[in-house]
């Protein structure tokens, strides 16, 4: 069934919808979700979460490409649910690992400066984004927006993990300067 069909689906509030979009997207949503969760049960916690919000959503929003539209939602709950499960430290899932790595780009801003800044500072990461060769952008979004191992990168690109290992380190370092010239105090 194509994305298309199975939005119309739930716009009509056909049930199918759901069973439909387990069908074409389980193994992405539970991907992304064990990514950050590395734990089962909150995999299909925040998988069935997913599906609520997807259900509750779709008649007041109409997504475009409905890949991206379930895999920021579950992305977006399966932080929530680490975040709750993990609040006083950090275990070794990805997206701690992730963070990890990514802490020496980040300022020490408040909420209200960060709320203000964020739609800047996308527009700012996309055109770095945009910049790099088509490469190291794939291994960048790979590691820090579907938090993929730095094993499972290597595999999809074909590169050794030592290289993909550089090519973060390197890219890091990059957007940071970047940050930089675009007014980010690092």
């Amino acid at each position: 069934m194509t994305d298309q069909q199975i939005v119309e689906l739930y716009w009509n509030r056909d049930e199918r919808a759901i069973h439909e979009t387990d069908l074409k997207y389980r193994k992405y949503l539970y991907k992304i979700a064990y990514n950050i969760l590395a734990n089962e049960e909150d995999c299909e916690e925040s998988i069935n979460e997913t599906y609520l919000r997807i259900w509750n959503s779709i008649p007041t929003n109409q997504p475009q490409i409905l890949s991206a539209y379930v895999g920021k939602i579950i992305r977006e709950l399966s932080i929530d649910i680490y975040r709750t499960r993990h609040r006083k430290k950090r275990q070794g899932s990805e997206y701690a690992v992730s963070l990890e790595e990514l802490k020496e780009c980040t300022t020490g801003m408040n909420a209200t400066e960060e709320v203000v800044d964020c739609k800047i500072l996308a527009e700012i990461i996309h055109s770095f984004l945009m910049s790099l060769p088509k490469e190291h952008r794939i291994v960048f979004i790979g590691r820090y927006y579907y938090l993929d191992s730095m094993k499972y990168i290597a595999e999809y690109t074909g590169f050794s993990k030592a290289k993909v290992k550089i090519i973060l380190h390197r890219t890091r370092n990059k957007l940071k300067d970047y940050l930089c010239e675009e007014g980010y105090s690092i």
